[in-house]
């Protein structure tokens, strides 16, 4: 009969703790880095508050245009408002009114 003797190996006592600590390592580096890590929550609430601040810029624009429209609304027309919104579009005044340009504003 033959007989073999076996070395104690210690390589394998490091599989599993190897394999465990790599498995460890890969979740926790997506749970500072992942699309959904820690990290990442920072940044998205760095983009909802710049989101948020041009939401705020777009809704008093909005008002704004919608307080100009609905002074050109039928039944409310404004006569100051169309005589000024037909100025502006034919760029043309009266001989005895004065003009100021102001510059850095746009036309509506």
């Amino acid at each position: 009969m033959w007989t073999r003797q076996h070395k104690k190996r210690n390589t394998g006592r490091l599989i599993v703790p190897g394999i465990s600590a790599l498995f460890l390592a890969y979740f926790g580096f997506h749970v500072y880095h992942g699309e959904y890590g820690i990290n990442s929550r920072a940044r998205y609430e760095t983009r909802m508050a710049e989101l948020r601040q041009q939401l705020d810029t777009v809704r008093a624009r909005r008002v704004d245009l919608e307080g100009r429209v609905s002074l050109l609304q039928d039944g409310t027309l404004e006569r100051d408002m169309l005589d000024e919104q037909a100025r502006r579009a034919l760029s043309v005044s009266r001989a005895d009114e004065v003009t100021i340009m102001l510059p850095g504003r746009s036309s509506d």
